[in-house]
């Protein structure tokens, strides 16, 4: 017997029938609570009188195979620094809209949220939309009624927010051909016009008064939108209100294209009433 090779003469090892009835017991407990881990197990078969530590747990849960399975999180849009209003700026009216959320309380302490639209290159506040919450279907009707009032703009952006991201808006974004600028996560300096605003109207609007309701915010938010559109000059414009920079900018616009129509229509241009 001691001449034999070592190699030749090793122990096998038999699953104890206490490991068993213990795996048996864990693969039920495991069917009626699916999200639990080896841990919460472990313990309701203390619970029941099973003595058995953490280690020799762990190791029947992976002899059974046993995993629980990842949540699965929503893929969010990751935006690029290429997005930012720095590097894509806008060069004519409705070419770059943007959108944001802030948030306030009412006088109860019940949350209201406002969804700012602005115009980049009139700086044209264009919506303040007041609600209790706002989904993104909610973002879609305010969006296509602005389409119908001012026009299609050709880029939209935005941060990563939720309502921002969803399939639906994005969808319908792509539908009627407008860009989305998604910024990068965490860097809402690259949404700086639209910040700019919201820092506007907490400092002016929101910090200035108490809102006693949903309909007292949606009030006094229209209100301080038509001041800050028709009176309030901005340093930017050359203190000029927005409204009034949009109006010369679509006169203006109409003079540079007369010479082009009168060059290419044989049908002659109508002269001034006086």
């Amino acid at each position: 017997m001691l001449d034999q090779p070592r190699s030749s003469q090793r122990f096998e090892g038999t699953p104890k029938d206490e490991d068993a009835r213990l795996t048996k017991r864990i693969l039920e407990l495991v069917r009626q609570r699916p999200r639990w881990g080896y841990r919460r197990i472990c313990q309701l078969l203390r619970r029941e009188g099973e003595t058995l530590n953490m280690k020799k747990m762990y190791r029947l849960w992976r002899a059974a195979g046993l995993k629980v399975p990842r949540k699965r999180r929503q893929k969010r849009a990751t935006g690029v620094r290429a997005n930012g209003c720095d590097v894509q700026p806008a060069a004519f009216p409705n070419d770059v809209w943007t959108w944001d959320f802030v948030q306030s309380s009412t006088v109860d302490g019940t949350t209201v949220r406002f969804l700012n639209v602005v115009c980049e290159y009139a700086r044209r506040c264009l919506a303040i939309k007041v609600a209790r919450s706002i989904t993104s279907e909610d973002a879609i009707d305010t969006l296509a009624e602005l389409f119908s009032m001012h026009g299609v703009p050709r880029r939209l952006r935005s941060d990563n927010g939720p309502e921002f991201i969803a399939k639906a808006i994005q969808d319908w974004l792509h539908q009627i051909g407008v860009e989305v600028l998604y910024i990068e996560p965490g860097s809402p300096w690259q949404n700086g016009l639209c910040e700019s605003f919201n820092s506007r109207l907490r400092d002016e609007y929101l910090h200035q008064t108490e809102l006693l309701g949903l309909a007292d915010a949606r009030l006094k938010a229209r209100a301080w939108r038509e001041d800050f559109n028709d009176v309030r000059p901005h340093s930017s414009l050359g203190y000029l209100p927005p409204s009034e920079f949009a109006r010369r900018c679509a006169a203006s616009a109409t003079v540079a294209a007369l010479p082009s129509l009168q060059l290419h229509s044989d049908t002659p241009l109508p002269l001034p009433v006086s």
